[in-house]
């Protein structure tokens, strides 16, 4: 398996955990913030759980044209580096014009996200790679896992390996998404560690409001699936108040219900962790 966390403030794992992606779905605000990753850097001590915080420092596809999309690029992306700065943690944002990258990556973020969306879209996955940043490439749900494949061929024919593939379910009707955990296998054969967007794979999309639906009470089902099927690392998105969240409340974890459930998720993981070969996992 190609080995990217290299990025000096990220922990190496050895036969340890499945890391975490996680944080709030937009910054709302400094606050916030510190507070999740606060809460959620104390949990990954108490488990022993490699942690990326996560927030989008703007939100470009939002259904409705009047939902909130950000407090300004450059405001969202000093807080997100503050964060990272202040507890010594790698850093995920979401981009999405080529022109974002070098934005992004100047603010220190480690991990640049293509939004699901946006997979196949060549130029920012070009972007992305010539920044020499870790790129997260979220499968659309649109695309088998097979094809995956041809979006990380073009980040790493730019001269950049430091590839991350996440599931964040399949499209199912108009409404609903699905997890085929047949993907997580296929995409790991392809060399790259895999991650499973637990919460945006439980949202309901395209809701006659124009607000996404969302199923977390499923969250523990999916997540204990997901180790189970071997997932390199999780991805959740997770607030102290999901009914206050300014962007897919409805699909997040509290932030107070997260011990509980690495406290299912970690033995899963240790029972059956001797069942993948050294070389599959992080």
């Amino acid at each position: 398996m190609v080995q990217f966390f290299d990025i000096q403030k990220l922990k190496r794992v050895s036969g340890g955990n499945f890391f975490l992606i996680a944080g709030p779905c937009v910054v709302e605000s400094e606050a916030l913030c510190m507070q999740v990753a606060r809460e959620v850097c104390a949990l990954s001590d108490k488990w022993d759980i490699p942690y990326i915080f996560k927030a989008s420092y703007r939100k470009a596809n939002r259904s409705r044209g009047d939902s909130f999309v950000g407090l300004g690029d450059e405001k969202a992306l000093e807080i997100v580096q503050k964060v990272g700065e202040h507890f010594d943690i790698p850093t995920l944002t979401d981009i999405h014009l080529p022109q974002e990258a070098a934005l992004a990556a100047s603010f220190g973020i480690d991990v640049l996200q293509i939004p699901a969306f946006l997979c196949r879209q060549t130029d920012l996955l070009e972007a992305a790679a010539a920044t020499g940043k870790v790129v997260n490439i979220k499968k659309g749900q649109f695309m088998s896992p097979d094809s995956m494949r041809f979006a990380a061929e073009k980040v790493s024919r730019c001269g950049n390996p430091r590839i991350m593939l996440t599931d964040r379910g399949t499209q199912f009707g108009y409404a609903d998404l699905i997890v085929d955990f047949r993907g997580i296998a296929i995409m790991k054969r392809m060399g790259y560690p895999v991650v499973l967007d637990i919460t945006h794979s439980l949202q309901q999309p395209n809701q006659a409001s124009g607000v996404t639906g969302g199923q977390p009470e499923m969250i523990a089902t999916i997540a204990r699936a997901a180790v189970a099927a071997g997932v390199d690392g999780l991805f959740l998105e997770t607030h102290p108040k999901p009914d206050r969240a300014l962007s897919d409340g409805a699909n997040m974890l509290r932030l107070d219900l997260l011990d509980d459930l690495f406290k299912q998720l970690v033995p899963i993981h240790q029972a059956i962790k001797n069942v993948y070969h050294d070389s599959e996992r992080i």
